[in-house]
Order: C-alpha cells, then sequence, then structure tokens
C-alpha cells in the first residue's frame, strides 16, 4: 500500500452491489477488490456500483481488476458502473491507459444507481 489504510467494502443497495473503495489502493489489496468484483457478477444484483469517489490513488493492479469486471459483468448481462467524482491521480490512469471508454462512469454514485 501506498500510504493510508485502504478499505474495500460491500454493501447491498436496492438493485445494486456498491463496492466502495477508501484510501490509497494498490496490488496489495487488489486481491481482496477482485474477489468483490467477482462475487458481485456472479449471480449477485443486476447492477454493480464501484464507488471511486473515496480513493485518491489506484494503481495498474486494480485498474486490471476493474477492467476483467466490466467483461465478466457484460458476459453476464449486468450493468457496471465506475462512481465519482474521480480523483485526479484516478482520473488520470484511465485517461493515460486509455481505459476510460471501456467503462460506464457517473459523476455521483446516486447517479450511477440509476444510469
Amino acid at each position: 500500500m501506498t500510504g493510508g489504510e485502504a478499505v474495500v467494502t460491500t454493501t447491498a443497495e436496492r438493485d445494486a452491489t456498491v463496492i466502495s473503495l477508501h484510501g490509497e489502493v494498490d496490488e496489495d489489496d487488489a486481491p481482496l477488490l477482485a474477489r468483490a468484483l467477482a462475487q458481485a457478477s456472479e449471480g449477485g444484483p443486476p447492477r454493480t456500483v464501484v464507488d471511486l469517489s473515496g480513493t485518491p490513488f489506484v494503481d495498474s493492479s486494480v485498474l486490471h481488476a476493474l477492467l476483467a469486471a466490466q467483461r465478466a459483468h457484460e458476459a453476464a448481462g449486468s450493468v457496471f458502473v465506475l462512481a465519482g467524482p474521480l480523483h485526479t491521480a484516478v482520473r488520470r490512469l484511465l485517461d493515460v491507459t486509455g481505459a476510460a471508454p471501456a467503462f460506464r462512469m457517473a459523476d455521483s454514485l446516486a447517479t450511477a444507481m440509476t444510469c
């Protein structure tokens, strides 16, 4: 971890699984995130929202987990949304890698629940 304790939490809200990231999330935390994302895509509610508003930093291992989850959700016919607002470093990672277009994104958790 690059600083600050990272936390990955999963909650059920209406017809969605919400996975929230808090703190700086990196390769040490990516397996926990990947497990939460896999569980959400395997028979969970029809929508998974990843709330990134609480994390100022994610690394490429997190991006890899998010891309894998996007593919799994698409294959399952479920909705996968990244919710912000995104911190500058997180937005930069998505933009620099060219990954941003792969995701449905919303400016807030509330918007992500309906988009």
